[in-house]
This record gives structure tokens, sequence and C-alpha cells, in this order.
């Protein structure tokens, strides 16, 4: 049993264990709850323990303002090294002429984005929410539906896809400043080539959010956005695999303002220790084992939306492009907050998710999203994941036995252990470990 500190010397060698087992014990739950259900929540993944490592490192305790080479304060001539290679690597992977390492998440990507183009009350045209958009891509509550004029354009009723003639068609009507392209829940490939010709027609800046598949575009299995867009956002913690963040690429044009939005116009200092962990998700993402780890991504989702359908269960579009696909539960007796529950009785953890044209509340929703980087990074291959998608077709169905279908899921998750190596929290990275 370990036992508390009692002196300022106890404390400095104390572990999270001694000082707080309170919160050791519930970090041992989380990786327990991780370890024993399949992951198919599209915008989250398994982080590489190297990211861990780095993201749990000394640099936490660094203060930076500013940008290598110019900051506030003094002593950061490694923190400098640091977030240089972070830059340095994501402009070669994404052959990118600028980029910031420094925003905290995906929200504030797009924050920094509008703060270096926009004044509040300008027009940005971006896709609905309710039809696979983002929250900071125009959401009433959010800053940016509340700074900004925001317009909307969305899918075709008949398709689900994106129609570029009304895009085209709203541009000419809104004019506006930014469009942005990508989004959060849209299966398909986003085809920037057609939203840069739609731009340049209105004179419209262009900005694309890759958050969801950004590890794809770094394996060569999506088309890359940079050379069309004025702008690039994402996340590093979607498909890239890194650690929780956000980073923004942009034209050499552009690199000032957007610097200057994120710090000082946003943010204080940058979180160095997290900054590491980008620098080392970023050379990962640039080698011949994770582009093979990406297109497993791609199978397993083409083969989850083959197994689903082959079932009964209607997924949206009709498959996936990407690592994410969206089941329609329309014609079906359970509502997206239903089919949640029920997966997570199975052992499965997905997300309700509205749909184009959803009659149902957010709350409640049409449809469940689905997404493969997880399972992928704990070893599932295509027959893991068809197996996955027969255990969701029967509890989709009445009178599944949710017990027997959750010991199934369990045998998979027994098969494709998480993190086999960490004992218990906190001996990751650990001396001798």
């Amino acid at each position: 049993m370990a036992v508390a500190p009692h002196t300022f010397e106890d404390l400095r060698a104390a572990t999270l264990s001694d000082v707080d087992p309170e919160i050791a014990d519930l970090l041992g739950q989380e990786l327990e709850r991780e370890r024993g259900e399949i992951e198919l929540i599209a915008s989250e993944n398994f982080t590489w323990p190297a990211t861990l490592e780095a993201a749990g490192s000394v640099p936490t305790n660094k203060y930076s303002e500013g940008y290598p080479g110019r900051r506030y304060y003094g002593g950061c001539e490694i923190v400098d090294e640091i977030e240089q290679l972070a830059i340095d690597r994501a402009r070669t992977l994404f052959d990118a002429q600028h980029a910031n390492v420094q925003p905290h998440a995906g929200a504030q990507t797009n924050m920094a984005v509008y703060f270096a183009c926009l004044e509040p009350g300008d027009t940005i045209l971006s896709l609905s929410l309710s039809h696979g958009g983002h929250l900071t891509h125009g959401l009433k509550v959010n800053f940016s539906g509340r700074l900004y004029d925001i317009q909307h354009y969305g899918v075709s009723r008949e398709t689900s896809l994106v129609d570029y003639d009304d895009v085209l068609r709203l541009a000419k009507e809104h004019r506006p400043k930014l469009i942005v392209c990508g989004g959060s829940a849209y299966p398909r490939t986003v085809e920037t080539l057609r939203f840069r010709e739609i731009a340049d027609e209105v004179g419209a800046l262009l900005l694309c959010d890759m958050a969801h598949f950004a590890g794809l575009v770094a394996a060569g299995i999506q088309p890359n956005p940079v050379a069309d867009c004025d702008f690039v956002t994402s996340t590093t913690h979607k498909t890239l695999a890194g650690p929780r963040g956000g980073f923004i690429l942009c034209r050499e044009e552009h690199a000032q303002a957007v610097d200057r939005a994120v710090f000082p116009g946003m943010q204080g200092g940058p979180l160095n220790h997290v900054i590491a962990a980008k620098a080392t998700c970023f050379k990962i993402a640039a080698t011949e084992p994770f582009r093979e780890y990406q297109q497993q991504i791609r199978t397993n989702a083409d083969a989850l939306a083959e197994t689903l359908q082959e079932g009964g269960v209607e997924v949206l579009t009709g498959g996936t492009d990407t690592h994410l696909l969206l089941i329609d539960l329309r014609r079906s007796e359970w509502s997206g907050k239903d089919a949640e529950e029920r997966l997570a009785k199975a052992g499965i953890t997905v997300n309700r998710n509205t749909i184009p044209f959803d009659e149902r509340p957010p709350t409640i929703a049409s449809g469940v999203r689905l997404g493969t980087p997880a399972v992928t990074m704990r070893g599932f291959d295509e027959d893991d994941i068809r197996e996955v998608g027969r255990i969701i077709v029967s509890v989709l169905s009445q009178g599944a036995d949710l017990e027997a279908l959750a010991a199934r899921s369990a045998a998979l998750c027994e098969r494709r252990p998480l993190y086999p190596e960490m004992d218990a929290f906190p001996t990751f990275g650990a001396a001798g470990a």
C-alpha cells in the first residue's frame, strides 16, 4: 500500500499513486476500459507508446510564449529545437509552405484561421453541422456562429454527397470571404480542386479542415488538400494517431497573420510537451509502417461497411472513402441514442450522430458514426472487423442476446490486446519498464 508523503522531500520523490491514489486508480480504470471495449468512435484513436512518453515529458515545465528564436522567456533553447523539428516535419510531411504547431486543439486551429483572414461579421460558407460539418464551421452557439455571418451548404437528398453546383450557387449569392470544406462526419473524399474553382470564381479564400482524414493524406491514400487551399487545419489525434492537439498549414503569404492569430491573438504559452509529441507523430507518419497502418484503416472501413450492408443495415452513401462511415437508422426501430446504448452493452463504443435531413434532435439522432482507426491500431484485421460488423448487425436486431454479443466483443479484445506492456498506470516510460 502506498504511503502518503509527509515532507517536502517526500513529495519531491513521490509517485502519483503516493500523492493521489484516487486519480491513479481512475487512470488505471480508464486503461482497462480502453482495453476491454471495441472503440469505434471515428474521432478517437490509441496513440503510440512513443507519443505517450513524449506527451508525459519534462517540457511541460517550460513556458515559452512566442516562436522559435523569438521568445519572451529565457531558457528556451531546447524547446526551440523541439518546436522547429515539429514545424519542419509537418511542412515536409504535407508539402506545405508554412506550419504552426502551437494550437491546443482542432477548434483553435479554425479559430486562428478565422482571426487571420476575417473580421467579425464577415461571411463564411461551410458545410452544415447536420450534414457532416463541425461545430467550429458555424454552429450558432459556437464562437464561429456568434462572430461571423455563416451560410451553409449541404449534401444532396438523393446521394448524400456534396452538391458542388449548389455550393457554387450559394457562393455567388452570398459572396463569402472564406469557404470551408471538410468536416467531421462526411464519409467521402473532399474534392478540394472543385472548391478551389468555386472560391476563385467568387474571390474567396479556401480552408480545408482535414482533422479526420489527415493520416490518410500523410500516407498518400487521400489527396493532399494543401496545393488547392489557402489554409489547411487539422488535429493530430485522429487518423494521425498522435497526441491531443492541432496544427495549421498555410501559404507563405498568410504565415505572419496565422502566427499572430495563434500568439498573441488566441493563446499564450504553447504546450511544449505536446509539441514534442506532435514532432514524434509527424516523424512516425512519414514511415512505411504508418502507411501500411493507414491502408489497413481503409481496408477495415470498407469491410465494415460491406458487412453491415450484407446484414441489412443501411450505410449512408453506400460506403466510405475514408476511415468513417455513418449508419442510417431512419428505416429501423432504433434511434441513434438507442443504438449507441445497445452497442455499449455489447462492448462496442460509438457515438450517435445526426444524418442529413434528420428529423430527430442531435441528442437523439437517427444515425451512428463509426470509425476504424482505433481498432486498427490494436491490430484488428479484415476478419476481425467483419466479426465486429456481424456483432453490430445482431445488436440492431430485435431480441438480441446482448450478453452473448458482449462476450464475442471481449474475445476480440483479448485476441488483440491494447498496450500489453503496460501493467498498470503509471509504469509506461518508468525506468526498467
